[in-house]
């Protein structure tokens, strides 16, 4: 059982008015099997999958590339949200916050997978940043362009995610972090400033 949450460090995150979000596996119940992925496109053991694409030269990464969109969107359908999601980002909305999110998938599926989820008319597409649109995660090179275009500063900001580069992200970019500790592992809490076991601790009234 995950122990209660650092109540201080909370009501902190709960002030930020700028929260950005992971979006497979956070906001909504992961979908993509990795290690399938990774038989798919040769990808070794242990190596990030955009990472290596990133290696091969050109002629070699195109193809592999189209093939990883194409598994991308065939999954977006499938998406559902995570318990708290709506309500979580119903109560930004209420509150004035902006919102947003940095992927390590293509827009296009980003986009996909929130109107899949039942999510998709809380973001302003301009704020939904794919691995196209900057940087891929860990670099801070999202979040950064997305406090940039919003005038923030990084202490008003949070980032959510529920993987090691969404923290690692947050912390480069110097915002707050809430690691998303679904299975209660703590595997990753170590980068994290707020460790959660779901959405439903974020709004007050959880």
């Amino acid at each position: 059982m995950s122990a209660a949450p650092d109540q201080a460090r909370l009501a902190a995150i709960r002030r930020c008015r700028h929260w950005i979000f992971d979006l497979d596996g956070t906001l909504t119940h992961p979908v993509h099997d990795f290690d399938a992925l990774r038989r798919e496109l040769g990808v070794p053991d242990r190596i990030p999958i955009l990472e290596h694409l990133a290696s091969l030269p050109v002629a070699r990464a195109e193809p592999l590339r189209r093939r990883l969109d194409a598994i991308e969107t065939a999954a977006c359908d499938r998406a559902m949200p995570r318990p708290g999601a709506a309500t979580l980002l119903a109560w930004l909305r209420r509150s004035g916050s902006r919102v947003g999110i940095v992927s390590r998938n293509s827009h296009a599926s980003v986009c996909r997978t929130l109107v899949a989820a039942g999510l998709g008319g809380e973001f302003d597409p301009s704020d939904l940043l794919g691995r196209d649109e900057a940087e891929p995660k860990p670099s801070p090179a999202g979040i950064q362009r997305l406090l940039d275009s919003w005038g923030a500063a990084a202490d008003d900001a949070v980032m959510v995610g529920d993987f090691l580069f969404d923290l690692q992200a947050g912390r480069a970019a110097g915002v707050a972090t809430v690691y998303l500790d679904w299975d209660g592992d703590g595997r990753w809490a170590g980068e994290a400033d707020l460790v959660l076991p779901g959405l439903t601790w974020l709004p007050p009234s959880a």
